[in-house]
């Protein structure tokens, strides 16, 4: 999945959260969060692994400056995507803690 794609679908995702999905639509149970934490870590890895790689092109003289560019900040974005999906599963997890039973 191109790093653009997953981190929309993660921001989606993350504006979902809390609302129940219209009839019709494929909501996180399919997968469950294990699915969907699962796939923004691969998504990450993957980020990663591309900016290293257009790195070492360069490197070598193979690449251009632009791509590395590129994909370096699609590897950012991904990790600012994982960052924010983390934090608001901290968040919920702190106000599941403050409940009274």
């Amino acid at each position: 999945m191109p790093t653009n794609a997953f981190a929309a679908g993660a921001y989606a995702a993350i504006q979902n959260m809390g609302r129940t999905p219209a009839a019709g639509t494929a909501g996180v149970g399919e997968g469950g969060f294990t699915q969907l934490l699962s796939s923004a870590l691969d998504g990450v890895s993957e980020a990663g692994k591309r900016a290293d790689g257009q790195a070492m092109a360069v490197a070598a003289g193979k690449a251009n400056v632009v791509d590395v560019v590129t994909a370096v900040a699609e590897s950012e974005t991904a990790i600012q995507t994982l960052v924010a999906v983390r934090d608001r599963v901290i968040s919920a997890y702190e106000d599941i803690m403050r409940m009274q039973i």
